[in-house]
């Protein structure tokens, strides 16, 4: 899942970065109100964090403008304002949800996944495919009952292809979704990770081919269909 914070204070915005990645989410960072209002526009993101006090142009007008152009990626608003009449104004123009600074990162993370299950269109709060359960709030895979231990990335890759609800995506919708705009390395890390949940998913439950190459396509997670070994 990606996110993108927009948020002038460097050292936080460094915070954030450091502890969304850490939760198994690509991140992009920028520090200021245009450049948020183009890579919200220009992205496909799973929630945008925003600050209301940005140079350029402020969250409030960012928010309303993304909603004007028919942009519903959920949207957590960030200030150092304690005003209801700021918080009543950020939700009112299409917000999702408000914190105010100083704030948990424990609680805004817990936020941040509820926005993403919520997300557009509506994702449920644990995606089941087959046998397999993929939870995002506890970020655990579960196949026949059973957990599957998972490193966060390779969570984030099957949580992407789960959420596609059994769909062929594209080797770079993985990379664009999973991997954040710094990663400047071979395209092919995703057939890597890939390798990996196919170890992980059918050796041990006597199944195959439970995420599937579709030939000059991309991969499709088609865990009803993976046939016993």
């Amino acid at each position: 899942m990606r996110i993108l914070v927009v948020e002038d204070d460097r050292r936080l915005a460094d915070l954030l970065r450091r502890g969304l990645i850490g939760e198994g989410y690509a991140v992009d960072i920028t520090h200021e109100g245009q450049s948020g209002l183009e890579l919200a526009l220009e992205n496909e993101y799973d929630a945008i964090i925003l600050d209301v006090m940005l140079p350029g142009m402020n969250g409030f007008r960012i928010c309303a403008r993304l909603r004007e152009e028919g942009v519903w990626t959920p949207v957590l608003m960030l200030t150092a304002k304690d005003g209801e009449y700021d918080q009543a104004e950020g939700l009112d123009i299409g917000a999702d949800d408000y914190v105010t600074k100083p704030f948990s990162f424990v609680a805004l993370a817990a936020r941040i996944r509820a926005l993403v299950r919520r997300g557009s269109p509506p994702r449920p709060t644990v995606i089941r495919l087959g046998d397999l359960e993929v939870d995002p709030a506890t970020r655990q895979c579960r196949r026949g009952g059973r957990e599957v231990a998972l490193t966060a990335r390779e969570f984030a890759v099957l949580e992407y292809l789960a959420s596609r609800g059994g769909q062929t995506v594209s080797k770079g919708e993985v990379l664009e979704h999973v991997w954040d705009d710094r990663f400047n390395g071979d395209v092919n890390i995703v057939e890597v990770y890939i390798s990996a949940l196919r170890r992980k998913l059918d050796a041990p439950f006597q199944r195959s081919s439970s995420i599937r190459t579709v030939r000059g396509a991309g991969y499709r997670l088609d865990v009803g269909k993976g046939s016993p070994q």
